[in-house]
């Protein structure tokens, strides 16, 4: 039976694309779902100013008039303009173990990214680096969360049929939350403070909002510029990215480390995880998803963190910014129950930032890849 591939233009078409993963994953205890109206959002120009430097289409998949497959072709112009590239990203992917589905898939998103000029395709990719990103390959046992994708382990093996190779891994690192500050932490952060001057501050969400959100991103821009696929963020971009995500944070879980200039130097962006409530809202605010919502933000007893964003300014990189930022954090951990921590995916070159966790013993889970193919035109 033909796969027909059609672009999620219509109200039906764009249903199906937001209900797949839905009805894929309905029984399984790992996946997390997205919220519907986070990923109809993501088309909307005026609740994603991330497209002003994008173009974007949605496709889905049929097979014997059923919904078995959907994906999203991106063109990040800012992105390809950073890194000279010509780049066609893919993101919400989703399809049955059916390689009919997949290769169709992919090979539309390859197609029309040659119509648009480009020679390479990657994914998973956004937009921005808070969109989802990179394809889980291990540990498809493990409990997922709300701020990565889940996906089968046959994923893996479709793509590597379809002659996918790696262009980047990113892994995550979970520990276990000591009950005391490791000596080794404290000793660092101690030395940090008396040759830096450096200082640990607490911000509330309205200076977060006011000002300080800008002097953030200024931090994230200047950090992250030389990994993987990183775009800058503009104001508007960022003005977005604070609306979806300072809401779900508790501002004692977000230190911020100034030096002795009153300059930032350091941010750690960390949250209870609310994975719990998400699944029991089956990614819908109404009737009942904002109670669950409500209830994980404000009352939730999940015993896990998950650490959203950690920056440093680069020239402080190895000063001691990051131990000074968690021998503050883990006596707030311990305050709030919080058992253990669980980093978003970092990338595996990025050994500086990898080693850092040495002092808490931990694991590396979850890799995630993200894939490369040149695209092939007649």
């Amino acid at each position: 039976m033909s796969i027909l591939i059609k672009k999620a233009d219509t109200k039906k078409e764009m249903n199906d694309f937001v209900s797949l993963p839905h009805r894929l994953y309905r029984n399984t205890r790992q996946y997390v779902p997205d919220m519907d109206a986070d990923i109809r959002n993501f088309f909307n120009p005026k609740k994603n100013r991330s497209l002003q430097f994008a173009e974007v289409q949605p496709f889905v998949a049929y097979k014997n008039g059923e919904c078995a497959g959907r994906i999203t072709a991106i063109i990040s112009h800012k992105s390809n303009e950073s890194w000279s590239k010509k780049i066609v990203r893919f993101t919400h992917i989703e399809f049955t173990d059916d390689c009919a589905v997949s290769e169709a898939l992919l090979k539309t998103v390859e197609q029309w990214g040659a119509e648009h000029g480009m020679t390479e395709i990657q994914g998973p990719m956004g937009i921005t680096d808070f969109d989802k990103e990179g394809m889980l390959i291990e540990d498809f046992d493990l409990d997922g969360c709300f701020m990565e994708n889940w996906n089968p382990s046959y994923y893996r093996t479709h793509m590597e049929r379809l002659g996918f190779t790696k262009a980047a891994d990113w892994l995550q690192i979970r520990f276990k939350v000591p009950e005391k500050v490791p000596p080794r932490f404290q000793r660092v952060a101690d030395y940090s403070k008396q040759e830096f001057g450096v200082k640990v501050l607490q911000k509330t969400k309205k200076e977060v909002y006011d000002s300080y959100g800008k002097k953030v991103f200024d931090l994230l821009n200047e950090a992250y510029t030389p990994l993987y696929g990183f775009a800058p963020f503009s104001p508007e971009q960022a003005d977005d990215v604070l609306h979806t995500f300072l809401p779900v944070v508790d501002m004692d879980m977000v230190p911020v480390v100034e030096d002795d200039k009153g300059q930032l130097v350091g941010v750690a962006v960390t949250c209870r995880d609310i994975s719990d409530g998400i699944k029991k809202s089956h990614g819908k605010l109404l009737p009942f998803g904002w109670f669950y919502l409500l209830k994980a933000l404000k009352f939730g007893k999940q015993d896990k963190a998950q650490l959203m964003i950690i920056a440093v300014k680069p020239e402080m990189q190895g000063m001691g910014v990051n131990a000074t930022m968690f021998a503050h954090l883990i006596p707030i951990y311990n305050k709030r129950g919080i058992k253990w921590c669980e980093t978003n995916p970092q990338l595996d070159t990025n050994i500086r930032e990898l080693s850092q966790w040495k002092p808490l013993n931990p694991q590396t889970v979850k890799r995630r890849r993200c894939w490369t193919k040149p695209i092939q035109t007649a």
